[in-house]
């Protein structure tokens, strides 16, 4: 079947899902396959469930017309995104980097859509998979669509560009993250630049932290280029308050004053400057943007501020990398209480440089005065330190919840592996 007659069908069934458990009336199923699953084997599940058709890649109904065979089903699932996404002239912004993607996808997504028909990434749905899903779910009213995308190793941003197609990319930083897959820092920014690569090639624009060396050479020969930073820029502003909440003071590119967030650490400066910088670009009223920023509240374990028993927690727990552990613990640092406890787990996916990027994290904690410092699982088990060590959150909730803490401040953090939120159950 032609990639032009499976997009008429999607169009009568927009509706995709690619887990069978979840298939309702209607639905198309992709029966996609890993490494522990095949969807091919719950082809007849998902019929029966009520899927219009299902898309597999192995024979295993070869007589029944709704099951359309496909070389491979996630190729396939790519390329309808790419045939869906070239029926749209609208901008699709893309968004990579190595700390601060989803904060900085939400807050675009806030300030557009105060204005525009906007789509987004639901979630967390930024790989191989959830992108072309995201775009799928893209609908004819569009004016607007940020996508989010993750990445792990060379050449896995570039291969979402080629489906996604983004007329504006956006690079928060980068930093330690994924270093194993990437091999070293020189390989994230290489990996992460190829977002900028595809629009430079295309002739786009790019919002670019311009206080960041880096990305200003990353971005040379780009045709437009949105500079937002603390000075030299486009758009700039500084931190005026970090406590408890960050409030930004703009100085220059809009006549707001004053953003009073609802977003944990000064290290949200950056992702609040591009939001007004998106915002401002796209012709959105500086009144919108203030609004839909302060708006904005943090949830899923991102730099969200929680009471817990009488305590302040800052639930950063949702991932971990040696850039965004050393950022969170030197602003929980300069909060003013002499009452702070650290709950940090081990970082993933750092490679031969894990036990040296935890050690680091260790002499970084001695450099502060705390009440308290619990270093759970990972590489933390495998270097000598003076603190508290527990195998798993578990263990580290059961030592928390017997310290009986009264008005004291939590900083929570950690890989998604180590599910560190799990010592605040």
């Amino acid at each position: 079947m032609t990639i032009e007659k499976l997009y008429d069908i999607f169009l009568k069934y927009p509706s995709i899902q690619t887990d069978s458990r979840k298939v309702k009336e209607g639905d198309l199923f992709f029966a996609l396959k890993g490494p522990n699953f095949n969807g091919n084997a719950f082809a007849s599940q998902a019929l029966a469930s009520g899927a219009a058709y299902v898309i597999g890649d192995e024979a295993v109904d070869s007589k029944n017309e709704k099951i359309i065979l496909t070389e491979d089903v996630l190729t396939t699932l790519q390329e309808l995104a790419w045939y869906h996404r070239i029926q749209f002239k609208v901008p699709f912004i893309a968004i990579t980097g190595s700390n601060g993607k989803t904060t900085t996808k939400e807050l675009v997504h806030a300030v557009l859509a105060s204005t525009y028909k906007t789509y987004t990434t639901q979630g967390n749905l930024n790989n191989h998979i959830g992108i072309p899903l995201t775009i799928l779910q893209v609908k004819k009213d569009a004016e607007m669509a940020v996508i989010e995308m993750g990445a792990n190793h060379l050449g896995e941003i570039a291969s979402y560009c080629q489906y996604a197609i983004p007329t504006h990319g956006i690079i928060t930083n980068c930093g330690k993250a994924h270093l194993e897959g990437f091999g070293g820092i020189e390989g994230v920014k290489k990996g992460k630049g190829e977002l900028f690569d595809f629009i430079r090639e295309i002739g786009g624009t790019v919002f670019a932290m311009w206080d960041y060396t880096y990305l200003r050479e990353m971005s040379q020969g780009i045709e437009e280029i949105i500079k937002y930073g603390t000075v030299n820029a486009d758009i700039t502003g500084e931190v005026s308050q970090a406590e408890p909440f960050l409030t930004v003071a703009m100085n220059k590119g809009s006549s707001i004053s004053e953003i009073k967030t609802q977003l944990v650490g000064d290290y949200n400066l950056p992702n609040v400057l591009v939001a007004v910088a998106v915002g401002s670009h796209f012709g959105v009223p500086d009144a919108k943007i203030k609004n839909a920023i302060e708006l904005y509240t943090p949830s899923n374990s991102r730099s969200q501020l929680v009471n817990w028993n009488n305590n302040h927690i800052i639930l950063d727990a949702y991932n971990a990398n040696p850039s965004s552990m050393k950022l969170a613990i030197e602003n929980f640092a300069h909060l003013e209480s002499k009452n702070k406890v650290l709950l940090l787990g081990g970082m993933a996916e750092l490679g031969k440089e894990s036990i040296s990027e935890h050690r680091s994290i260790v002499e970084l904690i001695q450099q502060y005065q705390w009440k308290d410092v619990a270093l759970v699982g990972g590489d933390f088990e495998k270097i000598a330190h003076p603190f508290r060590k527990f195998s798993n959150s578990l263990e580290a909730g059961k030592w928390l919840k017997g310290l009986k803490l009264k008005d004291a401040y939590l900083l929570v953090k950690g890989s998604r592996s180590m599910q560190m939120e799990k010592v605040l159950e």
